[in-house]
């Protein structure tokens, strides 16, 4: 039923879209018949106030053969042309009520057949799969693989951003688009703009969707996290005090928040959960980080954060615990955006080679996708969707690019 709704929510959108844009072409089309008409009567008036203007000059004329002339042509004055008073359009609606909807979205309805008794079979346990249920879990995604061929499969043009420095994607198609200068745009898979936020705060990666699809950003001169309602307004949900928020990341395994942040000089990642502060992630006497603009978690709970002024990809383990770190393939690696797969992948943007790069759960390299080569110019920002599709921003365009890369 959520599902239907969000599905009508789209159309309702896409509707009301389409019916301004009707207007707004109705509106022109009757100005430029209006604007036509007055200049035919502009026209009319100057023919007069020239005639008007000979008649005065000829009656001072004492000569009976001019007057003669000039009385004759004020009898064939042209007659005031012919205009049409335009027909406005007229707003035609029918009412909707609670039934309508019910109608739309459907309705549970417990059945009158009377419950079936079911005759249950002992369960045989294969005590090696229960065992190790690690290796279950490896079974599952022998399907699935990076593909050798990146195909792009579409693009979208995100209005009212002049780059893409971030992305969250809710769900397949409907995604969330930040630029550096805080303007947040969501868009739905028809392209259409549902919703824009003016947050008035420079930042990265700032934002993120929750799993029911409410959006988070941090609010870095205020020193909080915001939340949307589900009247789509916001409310403070966490107060990160003397530290500013830089980039938020929501965790789909257990619902916490992870929160990078910077307070004079000092750099950390605060895990969240709905009763507040739960786990800093820091080193003992080891700076761990400098500026972590992009947070991410990995299938194994890995904390992946891409460390700009590091020019490094930071790995704790869920407890906090340091990994390891990436610096790319040569000095010019600048890494940006950041996310993982379904196959425990880390992809990270390189800012500085104008790629992605691919590394293993355990900071291999892998290889490097989407160069310059398939139209991608300095990409800033990256996620994956529930359906596996990778959704790539970049510096300088409003262009977000979608791919299959795992097959």
């Amino acid at each position: 039923m959520t599902e239907r709704a969000e599905s009508l929510k789209v159309l309702v959108d896409k509707v009301t879209s389409n019916n301004k844009t009707e207007v707004d072409e109705m509106e022109h089309s009757l100005l430029r018949m209006l604007n036509s008409q007055d200049k035919t009567y502009e026209d009319h008036i100057s023919y007069l106030r020239k005639l008007n203007d000979k008649l005065y000059y000829d009656l001072s004329c004492t000569d009976l053969q001019i007057l003669k002339i000039t009385v004759l042509q004020i009898l064939k004055i042209e007659p005031i042309p012919d205009t049409t008073r335009p027909v406005p359009p007229v707003f035609s609606a029918d009412q909707c009520n609670e039934e309508d909807v019910i109608k739309l979205l459907g309705k549970l309805i417990l059945s009158d057949e009377n419950p079936e008794v079911r005759n249950l079979k002992p369960m045989k346990t294969d005590t090696k799969q229960a065992k190790n249920p690690e290796k279950q879990g490896e079974k599952s995604d022998v399907k699935l693989s990076l593909s050798s061929d990146v195909t792009q499969v579409r693009e979208y043009i995100i209005q009212g951003v002049k780059d893409v420095f971030h992305l969250s994607v809710y769900k397949s198609g409907i995604l969330w688009a930040s630029d550096l200068e805080g303007k947040l745009v969501q868009e739905d898979s028809n392209g259409v703009q549902l919703q824009k936020i003016e947050t008035g705060d420079q930042g990265k990666g700032f934002h993120a969707v929750t799993s029911d699809g409410y959006l988070m950003y941090a609010v870095k001169n205020q020193k909080v996290v915001v939340k949307t309602t589900l009247d789509n307004k916001m409310t403070e949900f966490i107060s990160t005090k003397n530290w500013k928020p830089l980039s938020i990341h929501y965790s789909r395994i257990n619902g916490d928040i992870l929160v990078g942040m910077r307070n004079i000089g000092e750099a950390k990642i605060t895990r969240f959960n709905r009763t507040g502060e739960m786990q800093d992630i820091q080193r003992d006497n080891t700076v761990l980080y400098s500026v972590p603009h992009y947070i991410t978690e990995n299938a194994n709970g890995d904390i992946c954060t891409s460390d700009i002024n590091y020019s490094a990809v930071v790995v704790v383990n869920n407890s906090g615990q340091y990994r390891f770190s990436y610096t790319g393939l040569g000095p010019e690696f600048r890494p940006y955006g950041i996310c993982t797969d379904v196959l425990g992948h880390i992809l990270v943007c390189d800012n500085g080679m104008h790629c992605i790069h691919v590394l293993n759960q355990d900071g291999e390299f892998l290889s490097l996708i989407l160069a310059q080569q398939q139209g991608i110019d300095s990409p800033c920002s990256l996620c994956v969707d529930d359906e596996n599709y990778l959704y790539v921003g970049q510096r300088g365009s409003n262009l977000v690019k979608v791919f299959k890369f795992i097959q």
